[in-house]
């Protein structure tokens, strides 16, 4: 981890420092977090290190234990069934109050954000972010922002699953059909029309989540073989 640099608060900053760490795995799952150690290698005091954790608390990436302190919680391939269930749901609700709050200037932002994105299909990681921002768009122009805020927090665990796993090839895979159905949902917005929009988010997401839940089960067998 760099030394925190002052350019935005120093809470703000350590606590996305740690963040980012334990989502890239630099901080690895069951890791203790020693509040002083933390404190020297990020150049700061424990206060801002003390509130961090707590904020990592509550975003489910640390957990507090008697007698131990604070720990990087575990990671499980399951728990990709969960963030895929989440995100359908919030896709949802977001999808069908965009269908009666976007104007067309709104359709026209997001038609534009996707044909940009058409560009970007043989750079997963760059079309990783766009999609991000696509999803978050509707969120901002539907006017969903507790939505948003939750589609953040399960996005952020799906990165850490992502990393951990290294689904980096199964998610470049995804990409082209995944970009398909953001034109279709986007169809469905712009035609009003919200049980379409419910068909597309559920496709969406239940692809994604058949997709990966076979590369970790294949993963899996592969590991219980060379036992």
């Amino acid at each position: 981890m760099q030394q925190i640099q002052p350019i935005r608060s120093k809470n703000e900053l350590v606590y996305a420092s740690l963040r980012a760490a334990i989502i890239h795995g630099e901080l690895a799952p069951g890791e203790r977090l020693v509040i002083d150690e933390l404190a020297g290698e990020l150049g700061v005091s424990q206060i801002p290190i003390r509130e961090a954790l707590r904020q990592l608390e509550a975003d489910g990436f640390v957990v507090s234990k008697p007698h131990v302190g604070a720990t990087v919680t575990d990671i499980q391939a399951s728990l990709v069934t969960e963030i895929f269930g989440l995100l359908e749901a919030m896709e949802i609700i977001s999808g069908q109050a965009a269908c009666t709050r976007l104007d067309e200037t709104d359709l026209k932002d997001l038609e534009r954000h996707l044909r940009q994105m058409d560009s970007l299909l043989e750079d997963p990681d760059s079309w990783s972010a766009a999609n991000v921002r696509f999803h978050q768009t509707i969120c901002e122009r539907a006017g969903t922002p507790l939505v948003q805020k939750m589609m953040d927090k399960a996005l952020a665990h799906w990165d850490r699953l992502r990393s951990h796993y290294q689904l980096k090839e199964v998610f470049a895979q995804r990409v082209a059909e995944a970009h398909q159905q953001h034109w279709e949902m986007l169809n469905a917005i712009r035609d009003r029309d919200c049980a379409a929009v419910e068909r597309a988010s559920r496709q969406h997401n239940r692809a994604a989540l058949a997709a990966y839940v076979d590369y970790l089960d294949a993963q899996l067998q592969l590991e219980e073989a060379n036992r």
